[in-house]
């Protein structure tokens, strides 16, 4: 199967209907599908077949899309990327993934370095670029979608890795459809109503919003990113009744200036995921603004989604809730063996839904992928009902407002630094973006630098939100005998 088919099924199960609003625009499911087909014939123009890697990096707009279905049509491979990226990252992921095809817009063009594929603008012109509106207005709207294997790849999805550069997710079509499908089954509103998409598009939490949007045959306002006074006055002027963010989200939501003006009467599901929800905001968040918040777990290995809460079902507050249908969930042991309920081990994972692999790097999939499990790094228990609780994310992960952020992808940059010595990086409690990243560095002998010259230089060449809130300054970073930095002790001192 094909994951465009989702689309195409779309238009078929429910007929043609407003599917989508985006910045005083209305965009039916059908018109949506036409659009995409004319990108895809323009694609195939530029060359792109069945398993090219076309890149796609812009804000959330009705083009981003398209152009998903475009790609998936063709048999094509989809890399989403974060536009938040520095050009180092950019170019790392446009080589690593062999891309054919990126696509763009004007003000982010410069982020693709010396890219030598075909490049297409989305809202303008730049320098060897081609205009995606030119290129797809004088396209058919008609298109075959090519047939492809339920395994082959049909999204790499980039996140940093523990070697400090990002790395591809493979997934395929059947990972994400069968993800799609059993996410929708837990949803239970009137399809008819509006939902808000904040999320970014580029994001595999972003993007499973979607493809079960597809499944249910529901209407979307999307908006380019998120702003809290947008998102409220959106609620009220569509009678939304369900959004899903990130916590960071939902803290800035609950500290708007002026909130308490808007109607949020509509709201009936807040979901919450990527990061860990601080159970202290649910009570005065939900007196404020109305509706549940409801907290799932996922990771972009398993495409995303594997556990969640029902809208209608149980809520224990500090659990991300149950497994979703056709996911497995086992706490492992140090040698595989699943823990009985209330023990503390490894999450694993096992379904339809877990990736392919990393792309291009056997050696890192074949640690993930072990005796029949997707070995997630995170640590958690199950209760005696099922319900899972992550009791510590990646042990030396940082996440950020929603975003993975590892440590040594950080310190690498500030080794690069002439006057820094030593460098460690740990993740600190932030009551609006969840954590926030705290540099400890040691200066070479004799050496001098300042916190904002250090914070500058990593601004320079890692994406904003990866960065450094703080630097402190110590002699030496704390080490066990063999040499190995002690975070755990770091940690201490960050408290």
């Amino acid at each position: 199967m094909n994951l465009a088919a989702l689309g195409e099924e779309n238009v078929r199960t429910w007929g043609e209907y407003v599917s989508l609003h985006f910045e005083g625009r209305e965009f039916t499911n059908r018109e949506q599908q036409r659009a995409a087909n004319r990108a895809a014939n323009a694609l195939a123009r530029l060359g792109v077949g069945p398993g090219d890697r076309v890149v796609v990096m812009l804000p959330n707009c009705p083009e981003v899309l398209q152009a998903y279905a475009a790609i998936l049509k063709l048999g094509a491979v989809v890399v989403p990327v974060i536009f938040l990226l520095s050009p180092e990252e950019v170019c790392h992921i446009l080589a690593d993934a062999g891309a054919k095809v990126a696509i763009t817009s004007p003000e982010l063009q410069d982020k693709l370095g010396s890219f030598p594929g075909a490049t297409v603008l989305v809202g303008g012109a730049g320098p060897g670029a081609r205009a995606w509106d030119e290129l797809v207005a004088r396209e058919a709207d008609t298109r075959a979608i090519v047939d492809r294997a339920d395994d082959d790849v049909a999204v790499i999805l980039y996140t940093s890795g523990t070697t400090g550069r990002p790395k591809g997710v493979a997934l395929s079509h059947d990972n994400l459809a069968a993800n799609a499908r059993a996410a929708a089954s837990l949803y239970e509103l009137d399809r008819r109503e509006w939902a808000l998409m904040v999320l970014p598009l580029s994001h595999s939490y972003g993007l499973t919003v979607m493809n079960a949007g597809h499944v249910l045959g529901t209407r979307g306002v999307l908006l380019r990113w998120f702003n809290p006074g947008l998102v409220l006055e959106t609620i009220q002027r569509f009678r939304v009744q369900s959004m899903s963010a990130v916590p960071t989200m939902l803290v800035y939501l609950l500290h708007a200036p002026d909130a308490g003006r808007f109607d949020t009467s509509s709201m009936r599901l807040w979901g919450s995921g990527a990061a860990p929800l601080p159970v202290e905001i649910v009570e005065p968040f939900e007196r404020k603004f109305g509706g549940r918040i409801l907290e799932g777990y996922g990771l972009t290995e398993a495409a995303p989604v594997v556990a969640a809460h029902r809208l209608s079902g149980v809520r224990k507050l500090g659990s991300v809730g149950q497994p979703i249908p056709g996911v497995a969930v086992a706490i492992l042991d140090d040698d595989d063996r699943a823990l009985p309920a209330g023990e503390v081990g490894e999450v694993g994972v096992r379904g339809r839904n877990v990736m392919r692999g990393y792309y291009g790097l056997p050696e890192e999939t074949a640690r993930a992928l072990r005796n029949g499990w997707l070995h997630t790094g995170d640590m958690g228990k199950l209760d005696a009902d099922g319900f899972l609780y992550i009791v510590e994310r990646k042990k030396d992960l940082i996440i950020r407002g929603g975003f993975n952020i590892y440590p040594r992808e950080v310190e690498e940059v500030l080794y690069a630094h002439p006057k820094v010595a030593e460098a460690a990086v740990v993740g600190v409690r932030d009551p609006l973006m969840g954590e926030d990243v705290l540099a400890f560095v040691a200066l070479r002998p004799g050496a001098a630098a300042t916190e904002d010259e250090l914070i500058g230089f990593c601004q320079a060449r890692l994406a904003k939100y990866k960065c450094p809130k703080q630097v402190r300054f110590v002699d030496a970073l704390p080490k066990n005998p063999v040499g190995k930095i002690l975070r755990k002790e770091l940690r201490a001192l960050a408290t």
